[in-house]
């Protein structure tokens, strides 16, 4: 199986379809697909990257990933013992191409404006948990108008972005493998001290030639990303643990010397660590 892009299984004649992962983790290996994803977390949490941001999942949220946005969910194995998702896969032009330009259809297009770069809804969990409860063993129709229904509550209730920049152009498969190379190294090695030689022949590219495709495909440096990636990590740490020092916080997420943490912390959350925590 390709990993980018991803084909989401659709039996044939089906313009909808519903998907239950129950698993350890979820698929931990960057990808792409054609398919807007609508997904219920129904158990677990992790980290989750969207094009170029780190966010976190857990239980009860709502997320929705447009269609070909690179995505990644790392599940956190270490707090829950398995992962349970529920999703509806559809595409813009699953009911025909104009379909979604109906007069009657205009209050949803804040919905598709917002699943370009992604987003989680921060209001409404409650009702869009209770139309999914009903899915799994529903009729195409059922399936149909649950899913515009969806697509209306998720265009008016309240949202966060889940990325901030979209690369644009579909990923080849080589492209794909380098990009999903570069991110499942740095899930996993983050604590270490990773350097530009390290990550360019992850990509198996010229460091020159590293730097200007990571930048050009997330609108930023790689370092960037991997001080936000370990800062994220941080912040998790000091919202969940009250008993780990900073400095100690500092060294498990990679990085070398306090000040430097505070710096990098102070740069991507607008406040210091100690600050944070007791916030």
């Amino acid at each position: 199986m390709k990993v980018l892009p991803f084909k989401i299984p659709k039996p044939e004649n089906n313009a909808i379809v519903f998907q239950e992962d129950i698993e350890l983790y979820f698929y931990d290996k960057l990808h792409q697909h054609e398919e807007i994803q609508i997904t219920l977390i129904k158990k677990g949490k992790g980290t989750l990257i969207v094009g170029d941001s780190i966010n976190y999942y857990d239980k009860g949220d709502v997320l929705i990933i447009g269609s070909n946005i690179p995505h990644v969910f790392k599940s956190d194995t270490e707090e829950t013992p398995n992962s349970h998702m529920q999703s509806l896969f559809f595409s813009k032009d699953s009911f025909g191409i104009d379909f979604f330009e109906l007069e009657e259809l205009q209050e949803l297009k804040p919905f598709f404006k917002r699943s370009k770069h992604g987003f989680k809804i921060t209001s409404s969990k409650k009702t869009i948990t209770n139309l999914f409860s009903e899915l799994k063993n529903a009729s195409k129709f059922k399936l149909f108008t649950s899913l515009l229904e969806t697509i209306k509550i998720t265009s008016k209730c309240n949202y966060k972005s889940l990325s901030s920049f979209i690369y644009e152009k579909k990923y080849t498969d080589i492209e794909g493998k380098r990009m999903r190379d570069v991110m499942d190294f740095t899930i996993h090695h983050f604590k270490e001290n990773i350097n530009l030689n390290t990550i360019s022949n992850i990509a198996n590219m010229t460091p020159n030639a590293f730097c200007r495709y990571f930048k050009q495909r997330t609108n930023k440096s790689y370092f960037t990303f991997l001080n936000e990636f370990r800062i994220e990590k941080a912040c998790k740490v000091l919202i969940t643990d009250n008993e780990t020092p900073v400095n100690q916080i500092a060294f498990q997420c990679g990085f070398n010397n306090l000040s430097n943490f505070n710096r990098m912390f102070k740069k991507f959350k607008k406040i210091s660590p100690s600050n944070y925590r007791k916030s």
